[in-house]
């Protein structure tokens, strides 16, 4: 039995739509594989009521196909689903470095990302790989066409999850189909000061990076009280707020001290939108690792 653990992770950062991820410090899935001559999936823990079993709709199915490597998958979630921190990719990513170390395929970490991707299509139609990438590689992560890069940062974050539901296919559908050329400036600077910020580990920038003019007002539209919350955090010291992800969860970076405080503000300004709310003060942390 291998048995590995796939953190959490927060996608597009604001300025960095589908190009973007960084894996957080918690929570956490964790997986554990056994070789079966067919694909077997159990799943636990938080939100498990809503995850298919059935290998052909859950992402773990795909990964394992991909790798060709059949096995009994136990999932026990951490990371709730439908939440805008990587529900899925976690159980993916852990399910291709588990499975890749059971079988001995030899992929480096970097090569995973794809075949971990392939499970995300399983959820929101597009093996889209901006949370996959954090989530098995760890860090801060740029992902194109070429490939991944990461970099460890030293970034300290409030992600605040509300009781509130928002699935990646609806929020992918609200993404303008045309930006202007100012927005394209605009972005292309945030996501290069976003970028300049984690690798000298300066929340500061990395605020500042967060801006995005063109996805995030769209997304935030499906967040209860989202522009309240946003307020909330930076009047109590964050440097930048943006949805996390495909959301609900909204993303604060931020020094370490203000984490504490920060994220009371943030579920205090969600409960006053009668939203219960959850904050996980954490920070850019490790990728998947086997336990």
């Amino acid at each position: 039995m291998i048995t590995v653990r796939a953190p959490a992770t927060s996608a597009n950062l604001g300025s960095g739509f589908d190009v973007f991820g960084a894996a957080l410090a918690s929570p956490a899935d964790v997986v554990r594989v056994e070789k079966a001559e067919r694909t077997t999936i159990d799943v636990t823990g938080v939100g498990s009521q809503f995850i298919p079993e059935d290998p052909d709709g859950n992402t773990v199915g795909a990964v394992a196909e991909e790798l060709d490597a059949p096995a009994h998958i136990q999932i026990d979630k951490g990371v709730r689903p439908a939440s805008g921190l990587g529900s899925s990719a976690a159980s993916a990513a852990a399910a291709a470095v588990a499975l890749n170390e059971l079988y001995d395929r030899g992929y480096t970490r970097e090569e995973l990302v794809p075949v971990a991707a392939e499970g995300e299509a399983v959820v929101s139609g597009v093996a889209h790989a901006d949370n996959v990438a954090p989530a098995i590689m760890g860090g801060f992560t740029v992902t194109t066409g070429t490939g991944t890069n990461a970099v460890d940062a030293e970034v300290p974050l409030v992600a605040c999850l509300p009781d509130i539901a928002v699935s990646t296919r609806d929020a992918r559908r609200v993404v303008p189909d045309e930006a202007t050329m100012d927005q394209l400036v605009e972005t292309v600077g945030n996501a290069a000061t976003l970028t300049i910020g984690m690798c000298r580990s300066d929340p500061e920038l990395v605020g500042v990076g967060m801006e995005d003019s063109v996805v995030t007002p769209a997304r935030a539209e499906l967040i209860t009280g989202y522009h309240d919350v946003r307020d909330a955090a930076l009047e109590a010291g964050a440097k930048g707020v943006t949805v996390s992800g495909a959301g609900p969860a909204i993303l604060a970076a931020c020094e370490a001290d203000d984490r504490r405080t920060i994220a009371a503000a943030m579920v205090d300004a969600f409960a006053n939108e009668g939203v219960e709310s959850r904050a996980y003060q954490t920070r850019i942390g490790e990728g998947a690792t086997i336990l």
